[in-house]
């Protein structure tokens, strides 16, 4: 542990960066570019949140994404992860969030709601085979874990299906109880397996549980909680009080969680670092008043989707500056004049802005042409479009789509606007080639795809559109 420690000055033994695979997973290849700079930033972890980007294998193989790492990319991510002293904590969700599990229809009947793919029916014997077996075989992949993070947030409409509510009907029982039992399951069957390795949960399951019956349970002596808030204004006097309840349950380690991307909004394309910063800034003071002994570290969140099923948030590129910020307020004990600059210095940027959107942003780091082209994409494209589409008064009053649906061009005013049209297309087509490269080489096709058609063809087609029925009615009028 020693040589992992940070700075005197950070509160925390772990800084875990959160790569979250379930959406916009980067090729090895950039991995291999970014982790010397999240360790010269001041991580010294990793928490792999592997959802469909693992190489399941036998009965479970139906789980991988298409373009899921294969084995040995697996061992190479871990092998570089090591030669930058990046301690690994594998991520698996266990009970809620598990839509890249149960959506197959080969797991659906271990749903707790039949209709919902996202919460795991805990009465069903099969539903703890099925966890156990993703976690053996990510643990059989991983050399010299010492924890396994194990999900467990946001387990929505649990006791809401029908072996739930059957098993509620009896008095002592209640969904909290039913809660617990099943991570305590999940728990205790890793510890037996695997006893070197301990469990960490996401803590909002048991943040409204009472002392009386979290400590009944025994959970306390199996698992690590972690508590995550993302907010810029979290509650330091709440989150001292619920550490103390934990203590109290007796929890004798605990995490924190923080966010330095996708927690801003589900669609949200460019991260506002000022956010971020305060919600780091904010756990410190926390840490400040936790018991030394109790902290364990803390995972700087990266969301990539907000669930399964949602659009992409932040590209991991473009979070870049904000982890940066982040990591080096931690490493510091705040944020300063002197952060700022090693910030800049770092990731090569002329200018670190962190109260507004960074606008004129370019950089030397790995990924840094991404950021400044979804930025220019972010600012312009649809604002440009709809400038020309929707003001600019030729566009507006001479070929509304009253004249684009009949082809009627007045010949004098197409010469006012027919040049903006093209040399905006022009512009723009030519900004997507030179953003789809830069995508290509750190994302797969599918990545590409989804952001692009998310964020860029809306805007593109509209103004494609345009420049073609100008072109169908100079020809009608020829």
């Amino acid at each position: 542990m020693e040589e992992n420690k940070m700075t005197v000055s950070s509160p925390f033994g772990l800084h875990l960066v959160h790569l979250d695979l379930k959406g916009a997973p980067p090729k090895v290849s950039y991995l291999a570019e970014i982790f010397p700079l999240f360790r010269t930033l001041g991580a010294n972890g990793l928490l792999i949140e592997y959802e469909d980007m693992f190489p399941y294998e036998g009965e479970l193989k139906p789980l991988r994404a298409e373009h899921a790492y294969s084995a040995s990319e697996i061992k190479e991510i871990l092998n570089l992860a090591k030669l930058h002293k990046l301690e690994v904590i594998p991520l698996v969700q266990t009970f809620g969030h598990m839509e890249f599990v149960l959506k197959h229809q080969e797991f659906s009947h271990l749903r707790e709601v039949e209709m919902f793919p996202n919460a795991l029916n805990p009465h069903k014997e099969e539903s703890l085979m099925l966890v156990n077996a993703m976690i053996d075989q990510v643990v059989a992949l991983h050399d010299g874990l010492r924890w396994f993070h194990i999900g467990s947030d946001e387990v929505y409409y649990l006791g809401e299906g029908e072996e739930s509510k059957q098993w509620l009907q009896k008095e002592e029982n209640s969904t909290e109880k039913l809660c617990l039992s099943h991570m305590k399951a999940v728990a205790s069957c890793m510890v037996s397996s695997h006893p070197e390795v301990k469990p960490i949960v996401w803590d909002d399951m048991l943040r409204g549980v009472s002392e009386e019956t979290l400590t009944e349970s025994g959970v306390a002596q199996l698992m690590e909680p972690m508590i995550w808030d993302y907010a810029p204004d979290l509650d330091e006097d709440d989150k001292v009080l619920l550490i103390e309840k934990y203590r109290k349950c007796g929890f004798p380690k605990l995490w924190f969680a923080s966010a330095f991307k996708g927690a801003t909004g589900a669609n949200q394309s460019l991260t506002l670092i000022g956010h971020h910063l305060k919600n780091h800034l904010q756990w410190l003071k926390v840490a400040n008043s936790t018991p030394a002994d109790m902290l364990q570290g803390i995972a700087l969140t990266g969301w990539q989707r907000y669930d399964h099923f949602s659009v992409l948030c932040e590209l991991l590129p473009v979070g870049i500056p904000s982890l940066a910020v982040c990591l080096q307020a931690l490493q510091n004990g705040a944020y300063s004049e002197k952060v700022k600059e090693n910030v800049e210095k770092q990731l090569g940027l002329s200018s670190l802005e962190i109260d507004t959107f960074m606008s004129e942003s370019s950089g030397t780091f790995p990924g840094s042409d991404i950021f400044t082209l979804v930025t220019q994409v972010c600012f312009y494209l649809k604002p440009s479009v709809d400038e020309l589409l929707e003001r600019n008064r030729y566009v507006t009053g001479w070929f509304s789509p009253y004249h684009r649906k009949r082809r009627i061009v007045h010949p004098i005013m197409m010469h006012h606007f027919q040049p903006d049209a093209l040399s905006l297309l022009a512009k723009w087509n030519a900004v997507m080639q030179e953003l789809q490269a830069a995508l290509e080489r750190v994302f797969y096709m599918c990545t590409l795809e989804e952001w692009m058609e998310e964020n860029v063809h809306p805007s593109l087609h509209k103004l494609q559109e345009v420049v073609d029925d100008l072109d169908k009615a100079i020809q009608a009028q020829s």
